[in-house]
């Protein structure tokens, strides 16, 4: 009275070689992907070569910045470590991928 009988479909035959379709369903996702390179991922690729860069051509009296935002004249290179003179006779080892930015000669004052 209630419910109604169901009576089971017949499903329709799948298209064996219909490629056209495939890559139709594939654009949106291939197309995201192409976006999402070109606007995050080579951008940051970008930015980490020319961060190795930088820190590879540190050299004794570059002044530079750090990640903590001292200042500073660099006194001894290391393999992963610099000295780093913040004042006159005040020197701090700092890893040397904490230096964000290298200055211009004469911008730290004594």
């Amino acid at each position: 009275m209630f419910i109604s009988s169901a009576y089971a479909q017949t499903a329709p035959a799948a298209a064996g070689g219909d490629m056209m379709s495939t890559i139709t369903s594939m654009a949106p996702l291939l197309l995201m992907f192409v976006v999402l390179y070109f606007i995050m991922i080579r951008p940051q690729m970008k930015r980490q070569k020319e961060t190795k860069a930088m820190l590879e051509a540190l050299a004794k009296g570059d002044e530079v910045v750090t990640t903590g935002g001292m200042l500073g004249k660099i006194n001894k290179l290391g393999d992963s470590m610099i000295g780093l003179e913040i004042a006159p006779g005040v020197e701090v080892q700092v890893q040397r991928g904490a230096v964000v930015q290298v200055l211009p000669k004469g911008t730290v004052a004594k």
